[in-house]
């Protein structure tokens, strides 16, 4: 196998991507890079998620970003499942509100939720699968995280449905957490460790050429 230490993470998202870096930490052999960085194209991850499960739709873009590139491609799709809802919105979390004049797409989206869920259960879970692309192996794994839909935004930090989701075992929101916290915690953590342990079972190496 050709050995390579760069790992191409295929998103536009920056938030998702400084998340993903500091979850690297723990595993200093990775090269952890954005698409766009090696790729001068990456408008085509925007169109690959019209499937029904986060794996499908993770490795339509990892397939995406790997077929461009010939690097070793990590995909994530994460979404955020309600009891209340019915487990919506699920692999449509991003796009689950319609755009608003003066709100962003995760401002619009909390702002739906909340008003969705009056008076319904608002037990919920974070999940994100992962899915890996290298030299023709594809590794992949899913980590959830249980928390509980808040009645208002609280915090500052984080993106998505972070000011709104109450861990269990926490008074804290997401938003409400420094990132340490809520990385120990996250959904995309525990997929993590579970992708890296198969890494590690399919013996792949990642070291500088």
């Amino acid at each position: 196998m050709r050995l390579v230490n760069r790992v191409l993470l295929a998103t536009e998202n920056r938030n998702k991507f400084d998340e993903f870096k500091a979850l690297f930490h723990a595993f200093p052999e990775v090269n952890l890079l954005m698409a766009n960085e090696i790729l001068r194209n990456t408008d085509g991850l925007k169109f690959v998620e019209r499937y029904d499960t986060y794996l499908e739709n993770a490795l339509a873009k990892a397939r995406l970003v790997n077929q461009g590139a010939h690097y070793p491609s990590l995909a994530d799709d994460s979404g955020l499942e309600v009891e209340g809802l019915g487990g919506k919105p699920g692999v449509r979390s991003h796009r689950y509100a319609t755009p608003k004049a003066g709100l962003s797409q995760d401002e619009a989206n909390v702002q739906l939720m909340l008003k969705e869920l009056t008076g319904k259960p608002r037990n919920a879970k974070f999940v994100c699968t992962l899915a890996l692309l290298v030299e023709g192996i594809l590794v992949h794994a899913t980590g959830t995280l249980d928390g509980t839909i808040a009645e208002a935004p609280r915090g500052t930090h984080g993106f998505g449905y972070d000011s709104i989701f109450i861990p269990n075992g926490s008074n804290k929101t997401l938003a409400e957490m420094t990132s340490a916290e809520k990385n120990a915690i996250s959904h995309r953590n525990k997929a993590l460790q579970l992708l890296m342990l198969q890494v590690r079972q399919h013996e792949i190496t990642f070291a500088k050429p």
